[in-house]
């Protein structure tokens, strides 16, 4: 059986806002990181390399949040693929904190892209077997 990609990242200062708890838009930024890690770690694509010729944007983000975290928490993140498109991810995600409680979970849609040579333009462009082939040992329905 296919397994998620996991990383854990623990709540510091500049994650939370007056309350103590994570401000919403940290989230997102922690998000970005996991899907960095992944693109990075699972695929080989670093995003300083890709972004030379792409990118992988995301285009549709549905999020809800279960239960706030706070500062000196460690969240395991952990990211899957539910779909894999032509040239889109639909990937699932969820934030825990160390009682194994959901604080954050959702789905994300990435497109891979390309840019233009002289990078005014870009589009959808098709995953290559390779790249898919990997994509498949975190396919999780």
């Amino acid at each position: 059986m296919n397994q998620p990609f996991i990383k854990q990242e623990q709540v510091r200062f500049q994650h939370v806002d007056y309350a103590g708890i994570v401000f919403y838009p940290r989230y997102f930024e922690m998000l970005n990181c996991i899907v960095e890690d992944f693109y990075d770690e699972a695929l080989g694509l670093p995003f300083n390399q890709m972004h030379e010729t792409g990118g992988i944007p995301t285009v549709d983000l549905k999020v809800q949040f279960k239960k706030p975290a706070r500062l000196g928490e460690v969240l395991t993140k952990s990211f899957w693929i539910k779909n894999i498109g032509g040239a889109s991810l639909l990937c699932g995600f969820k934030f825990e904190n160390g009682q194994k409680a959901v604080c954050l979970e959702g789905e994300v849609t990435l497109v891979n892209v390309s840019f233009t040579e002289n990078r005014n333009m870009i589009k959808a462009a098709p995953f290559s077997e390779h790249i898919k082939n990997k994509l498949e040992k975190y396919l999780i329905k």
